[in-house]
């Protein structure tokens, strides 16, 4: 068994990849849900989620949606951090997993350090 080093919600930055998290749903909210052509559904769900640090918006897609029910304790390993209307997001594709948490874990999460709230701005450097 390898062992996974995890990180902490206020170590998260823009451009980070390949981080894994223990963190718990605080709340979720439709923000898709309609039909493709093929008739099949695309659902996203923008998720609060956090830790004993600080919170942070998860952008939840298609099967994801089921997982992030408010108040379940999950591991996410191999997320990144998308930058959003300059705002962070944390997003796991198709390389990364969202499990249930080890039975006993309980996280807390600390809901006045919402790390997508800080604004970020690119600069060029010439």
């Amino acid at each position: 068994m390898v062992d996974v080093d995890f990180t902490s919600v206020n170590a998260l930055r823009p451009g980070v990849s390949g981080c894994n998290l223990n963190v718990k749903v605080v709340r979720a909210k439709v923000v898709v849900n309609r039909p493709k052509g093929d008739g099949t559904m695309v659902r996203v769900n923008e998720c609060l989620v956090g830790d004993d640090t600080g919170v942070i918006v998860f952008t939840a897609k298609n099967e994801q949606v089921d997982t992030m029910s408010p108040g379940k304790t999950l591991t996410i390993k191999n997320a990144k951090i998308d930058v959003y209307k300059g705002c962070m997001r944390l997003m796991v594709d198709k390389s990364g997993t969202i499990e249930d948490a080890e039975a006993g874990l309980k996280v807390k999460t600390k809901e006045d350090n919402n790390m997508s709230e800080v604004e970020y701005e690119f600069v060029s450097i010439p």
